[in-house]
């Protein structure tokens, strides 16, 4: 009877997790689009990615308000399309990727209503300078398996910048009024996770 109780006792204990309801999420990389807009020349909007990112979203099923989100975005695979534009980018011009390599999202609150996460409050680092910014999700599937056994959810949102808040402050004025690159920038993000 003491082999049995111990047996359930061990049971309970690997499984607690489990039962709680959280869950670590990484995001997959292949399937992960982190995307940008800002206005240029004041007539258009140049759009671009970040190819390469990291991250973890610690979801809590019992309590989405428990919910973390910590990512990490390779600032040096910033891509517009346009080689010399993505070289002026990583330059100490703008995201100065040889001193600055990464910039990061670090949750501090999600805000849950019906059931449904509706946004994510957190610090937002770029260039060492920290903001904080709200993510506005749009969507946080419920988990799926995948035809590999891999358990998988998706999630998108999307978020508005000042980008001379964080350091982003190279312009050039234009002759007939105005300035080369706008101040705000509209993020957009389109994410699948992975559970570990």
């Amino acid at each position: 009877m003491k082999r049995f109780s111990r047996l359930i006792l061990a049971v309970l204990l690997v499984a607690a997790p489990t039962l709680a309801g959280a869950a670590t999420w990484r995001i997959d990389p292949d399937h992960a689009f982190v995307e940008f807009k800002v206005k240029h020349l004041m007539v258009s909007n140049v759009k671009g990615t970040f190819t390469k990112v990291d991250g973890t979203i610690e979801a809590d099923e019992a309590d989405l308000a428990n919910s973390k989100v910590n990512v990490t975005i390779d600032t040096a695979s910033i891509d517009t399309n346009i080689v010399k534009r993505d070289e002026h980018l990583r330059s100490a011009d703008f995201f100065d990727v040889a001193k600055y390599p990464t910039m990061t999202f670090v949750s501090k609150r999600v805000l849950v209503d019906s059931g449904r996460v509706t946004k994510v409050i957190g610090d937002l680092t770029i260039r060492g300078t920290t903001r904080e910014v709200t993510l506005d999700v749009g969507e946080f599937t419920p988990a799926i398996k995948d035809p590999w056994g891999l358990m998988r959810r998706g999630a998108t949102a999307t978020a508005v910048i000042d980008r001379k808040d964080f350091g982003l402050t190279w312009n050039k004025l234009l002759e007939a009024g105005g300035v080369a690159v706008g101040d705000e920038v509209r993020i957009s993000l389109d994410i699948e996770m992975i559970r570990k």
